[in-house]
């Protein structure tokens, strides 16, 4: 199933202009996956990175369940593929399945956008105890935005080195 992926709003608020940029940053990370086996989303960059597509696939699971149902909706839950909340867990892909991965990452992505959608504006103030810092939700939605546009950025190389296909 080819991943559909929407351009964000040219004309809308500050709220739905970050929703849209979101999702089409989340719809690109999908697209960069599509069609590609477990074993060639599991393939690796170049040593000594062990960097894979499957591997931020599961990264970014743990970012949005970090930043929007941790820091934001104040959940003690583990992160999802680690209890002791160290993120390079999720880039170890080795023996991690595309629905595995899809699967933990749709559901974070879906809790975000609930929480986000529930919260009442994005002034809305969390605290971080990573960082030790209060921040606005507003904060919380560029940040995670631009977690996205980095790694989408690692995926377009990475996704090249599987089968030569550039561009997204």
């Amino acid at each position: 199933m080819a991943t559909e992926r929407l351009g964000p709003p040219l004309i809308a608020g500050e709220r739905e202009t970050l929703r849209g940029f979101l999702d089409f940053h989340r719809a690109t990370l999908a697209l960069k996956c599509d069609g590609l086996s477990d074993e060639e989303l599991r393939q690796q960059s170049m040593p000594p990175s062990t960097l894979s597509l499957l591997g931020l696939v599961r990264h970014m699971a743990e970012v949005e369940r970090t930043w929007f149902r941790i820091v934001v909706n104040r959940e003690d839950i583990p992160l999802v593929w680690s209890d002791q909340r160290d993120y390079q867990v999720a880039y170890d892909a080795t023996k991690a399945t595309r629905t595995e991965a899809f699967d933990a990452w749709q559901r974070e992505v879906e809790h975000a956008r609930r929480i986000e959608r529930e919260a009442e504006s994005l002034d809305v103030v969390v605290h971080s105890e990573r960082w030790g810092k209060d921040m606005t939700l507003r904060l919380v939605m560029t940040h995670v935005l631009l977690e996205y546009g980095r790694h989408n950025g690692h995926a377009d190389f990475l996704r090249e080195g599987v089968d030569g296909t550039v561009g997204a």
